[in-house]
């Protein structure tokens, strides 16, 4: 008889975006002439940029020909793409990456979930509060977070970010194992400072910890004195691994293009206290269980890094960060108090009078007919706020604050 993983059981019923979309859609079918206007899950709107689906045309002509064709790529990417990223992402801002510490993937959220594979099922882990709901999840199914009680994970350590502390969240009065953190945030979509990240490398050097640190949204900071890398803080190459992704910065969505850095330098112990480098681990585990991303999106990816793809690339953030100027200044003007959508397409809008998250997502959708996503959905510290997204088409974004504003109004 084969047993079932029962720390899937654990799991939510639905995840989080899929519970969503089964009320939106319920809606809809109650509601068909409603016009349903979604601010709510974090999917783009602009279509590919020229260099980009030109780069495409090209690779899919190579492919092809007989003396273009490629089969199996390297699992850990093509090095004309780890070069690239390299020397744009990484060199302009005074770090020094090997290519051979970059591993191109399928998109950042497989590897922040695939990522905790590394190191042992019984390791502490620590999250900031609101949370992107993978890592939690991806550590569930391991086994590695507990069990609910109160709405919290008994073994995962919550740091909430909140407005009393300006969502920057404490540090942990004890050691902790492995620490989550994602900046441009999902979902407050607020930033850190590189003074408060150097806080959090110290901390790991100090207490020989692994920090898992997301920046996928790290081209849409617009504050130049805001870290782009955790690698910009001495110390974080011995302590951090970063995933990075060309979704919410190329539209890259639907193509599935992202990268992982794992420095050389960061390594987890053994039980006797061996160091084991980590880099070699993820090879390992990356030629075991993946077979690379397609050409085709590599070479997609390769093309935001000619000249004409930075400058297509910044166009469309600017196009998202502009709907999110508008919906900040709109929302904030009937009244509500927002956070977030100023170095982040993300903003983080705290619901009135007290009212519960999915209850306020509720009243929007039925008076409204836009869609949010509840704050409750990514922790305990996001109850009383809603997530709204500046990735819309901008007419969509303006009839939706008008819809909002005659509601609210």
């Amino acid at each position: 008889m084969a047993l079932v993983n029962e720390h899937f059981l654990k799991l939510p019923n639905n995840y989080l975006f899929a519970d969503i979309s089964k009320k939106v859609n319920a809606f809809k079918v109650q509601h068909p002439g409603a016009g349903v206007i979604s601010l709510g899950i974090g999917d783009v709107t602009r279509p590919l940029c020229p260099a980009v689906t030109e780069a495409m045309h090209k690779a899919v002509d190579e492919m092809g020909s007989q003396a273009g064709f490629r089969g199996y790529g390297p699992e850990q990417g093509y090095q004309f793409l780890r070069e690239a990223i390299v020397k744009n992402d990484f060199l302009p801002r005074g770090i020094h990456i090997d290519p051979s510490e970059v591993f191109v993937n399928d998109g950042a959220k497989s590897d922040t979930g695939n990522i905790q594979e590394l190191v042992r099922w019984d390791n502490s882990i620590g999250v900031t509060d609101p949370i992107y709901p993978v890592y939690i999840d991806s550590n569930v199914m391991i086994g590695r977070a507990g069990v609910v009680q109160d709405g919290k994970w008994s073994n995962v350590i919550y740091m909430p970010c909140t407005a009393q502390n300006n969502f920057v969240p404490q540090l942990p009065d004890r050691r902790v194992d492995i620490i989550y953190l994602c900046y441009p945030n999902n979902p407050t979509g607020t930033v850190i400072t590189k003074d408060e990240l150097r806080k959090w490398v110290n901390y790991a050097l100090h207490n020989d910890t692994l920090i898992f640190y997301d920046a996928a949204y790290e081209a849409y900071i617009q504050n130049p004195d805001i870290p782009h890398s955790i690698y910009e803080i001495k110390g974080a190459r011995k302590v951090a691994i970063e995933f990075h992704s060309y979704s919410k910065t190329a539209g890259f969505t639907g193509v599935r293009c992202g990268y992982t850095v794992v420095p050389k330098e960061v390594t987890a112990a053994t039980l006797e206290g061996e160091r084991v480098p980590l880099n070699h681990l993820w090879y390992r585990r990356q030629c075991t269980k993946f077979n690379g991303t397609s050409y085709i999106s590599q070479r997609a990816a390769e093309a935001t890094y000619s000249p004409e793809g930075k400058q297509q690339v910044r166009e469309t953030i600017r196009y998202y960060m502009d709907n999110a100027a508008l919906m900040h200044s709109a929302l904030t003007r009937l009244g509500l108090t927002v956070y977030g959508g100023q170095d982040a397409p993300y903003l983080w809008v705290k619901t009135p009078e007290g009212e519960g998250s999915w209850r306020f997502f509720e009243q929007m959708l039925y008076n409204a007919h836009v869609v949010c996503t509840p704050g409750v959905g990514f922790g305990p510290s996001g109850e009383g706020y809603v997530r709204l997204t500046a990735f819309g088409n901008r007419e969509d974004c303006e009839e939706a604050l008008d819809r909002i504003a005659k509601w609210i109004g």
